[in-house]
This record gives C-alpha cells, structure tokens and sequence, in this order.
C-alpha cells in the first residue's frame, strides 16, 4: 500500500509540474521560426553585435574583428576591420558597437567600439573607420581610454536625432566607477561627432550625459525625442530606462524598484526574472527589445508596461534594427554562452501585418 500511494503522490505531482510549465509557456508568448511575419534571411554570422543598414545591405560586427555585410539575393561577406591598436576578444569584449555616418553613401565610414589591451590594462575606444575594397581601416580615434575588463564593457553606438553621438559604457567588473563622474565607466557617453565634448552637456568639460549605470547595451528614441536605455542588472533585476541628462541611475546603491535621494528608478525592470537585454528599437509605438539569457525579442509599452514576447526559438538575441517598416534582429548564439546550431548566428526580418 504504501508504494501504491508512493506512486500516486508522484503521478500527482508530474501532472501539477506538467500544469505549471504549461501555464509558463503560455504566459511566456511563445513565437516560431514558422510564424508568419518572421524570415530567416542569412546564417552564419560568428558572434554578431552591431546590426547597420545603408542602401538594402546589412553590416553587422562581429566579436572577432570583422564585419559582415549581406544585401539580399547575395552570399554572406566578411572582412576584417584594420584598426591602430589591436581587437581584443575577451570575455563579453571584442568589436562591439557600429554606427554608420549620415553620410555613409558618400564617405563609407562609421564609427566602431572595440576592446583593447594597453599594458596589463583592458581599455575601450571609439575609432572612425572607412570602408575600403578589401577590408575597413581605421580613420581617426574619437575617444580612448574607456575603463574595460573581461566583462561589463557596454558598447552601443547610436547617433541622436541632434547628430550627437551618444556611447554606453559598462562598469568594467569595479562598481565604484559608475559613481565616480570622473571615470568614463558606468555611463551614457555624449559626444560631437569629432570627439569634442557639445557645450551643452550636463556637466562642464565632460562626455557624461548619465550615470549610475551597470552594463548599458541599448538605446532608441522616440520620434519625440524621448531617449530610452536597456541595461544588464545583478543576475536578474535588468532594467528599461528613460534617460533624463545629468541624472543618476543608481547602480551600485539601488537596484530593480529600490530608491535612492537623487536616484533614478526604471520605467521597468524585470524582477526574479532575467532578460540579460541588449539592443532595441522603437518600432511601430513600441519598444522591443533584444534578450540574451531571455532568449526572446521581446516588446515593452513605451509607458513601461505590457511585456510579450514575439519570438523566443532563436536562443540568444543582440540586437534589434528598424528598416522599411520591419524589424531585423540578429541571435547571439555562437559567443561562448548560447547552443548554436549548424545555421547559427542568423539575421532574421520580422514583417508584421
């Protein structure tokens, strides 16, 4: 009798546990590579980071020092990106942001974020590069000497809509640096498009437009102006900002929904769960949003509310890009944390109805 009941009790609770995962796949959203909208347009990609569009074909950084490029109907290309101060792939380090220029068209250049070793020291820099036949060659630094490690290196390049380049810098493995307004890690990073610092900064002499920040990967305007950030929090606890200049984010001091005297508390943070989110775009009056360890793009309200998920069978997602009223996004699967396939990483176009 008493393995009879034994039995039962573990028939009961495999069916609750089958229960429970249901209703979690349900409340996940769920999304296939079948479902209708989404394509599959090219594969292979190693360790992908950085998604730019100029004229129907892709550019996308790769970790490893390269940069890919696909128009549609062609074969992938990959070339490598000549730079004064070696590429170092390290940990979550390597060549990270891209951002074409305006006028890419005409002068086919962009700027580039890369890890580099100086000494014994792990650095970041922003560097303008031009597009030649067989590979991109370094044009000019913009800025040297961000604080970087193994991890937290932020990354993301994006130009505002006053032609201000704005960068994301993580904390670089040392906490007290997000605090420090003379240290450029842990920040969001303003800038003229040559380097100098716009006078119209929030703090006299100084690149800083934000800080407090941990590991900072996305940002996107509205059509507004408003500016929103994505950022990596403590194992979970990440965080969807609206960013205001001058104003402090917190970390290392408060966390998720905790409050600080002169802190700001995110539009949205994920609580016990974790996104790991990296880049995002707004995209038809929503925000959506890039996962890593979430391994989903996933949207949010730009009130902060209302989180779906549009697709979570790719594995890891890094970033997210808007063109010709669809949403691009590339998988993130071959950078050492993800199970890629045979396929992967790919770049893959979601077309709404």
């Amino acid at each position: 009798m008493k393995k009879i009941a034994l039995a039962l009790i573990y028939v009961v609770f495999m069916l609750l546990f089958a229960a429970c995962s249901d209703e979690r796949e349900t409340d996940h959203g769920g999304g296939d590579p079948d479902k209708e909208g989404i394509t599959v347009l090219v594969g292979n990609l190693n360790s992908p980071w950085d998604i730019e569009v100029s004229q129907d074909t892709f550019y996308i950084s790769e970790r490893d020092g390269s940069i890919a490029s696909w128009t549609e109907g062609g074969s992938l290309e990959r070339v490598a990106v000549e730079t004064e101060k070696e590429i170092t792939q390290i940990g979550e380090g390597g060549l990270l942001g891209l951002k074409l220029t305006p006028e890419f068209e005409e002068n086919q250049q962009a700027y580039a974020y890369h890890t580099y070793e100086e000494g014994q020291e792990v650095y970041n820099r922003v560097i303008l590069i031009e597009k030649k036949e067989e590979q991109w060659e370094e044009v000019s630094v913009v800025l040297e000497e961000i604080p970087g490690a193994q991890f937290h290196n932020g990354g993301r390049l994006e130009l505002a809509p006053d032609g201000s380049l704005f960068v994301t810098t993580g904390d670089a493995l040392n906490q007290s640096l997000a605090q420090n307004l003379e240290s450029l890690a842990g920040k969001i990073l303003r800038m003229n498009p040559d380097g100098s610092v716009p006078e119209d900064n929030p703090y006299k002499d100084s690149y800083v437009f934000s800080y407090g920040h941990r590991n900072p990967q996305g940002l996107a305007w509205t059509e507004n102006g408003k500016l929103y950030a994505s950022e990596h929090g403590p194992d979970n606890k990440d965080e969807i900002n609206i960013l205001q200049p001058g104003r402090n984010y917190g970390w290392p001091l408060i966390v998720g929904d905790e409050e600080g005297e002169d802190m700001i508390t995110p539009l949205y943070q994920t609580g016990n769960d974790t996104w790991a989110p990296s880049g995002i775009a707004v995209f038809r009056k929503k925000l959506y949003i890039a996962a890593l360890r979430g391994t989903a793009v996933r949207t949010l309200s730009l009130e902060g509310d209302n989180p779906e998920v549009v697709t979570d069978q790719f594995g890891r997602v890094r970033d997210v890009e808007v063109e010709n009223d669809s949403l691009y996004f590339i998988t993130n699967n071959t950078d050492g944390r993800g199970m890629p396939d045979e396929e992967d990483d790919r770049l893959v176009r979601y077309s709404p109805n």
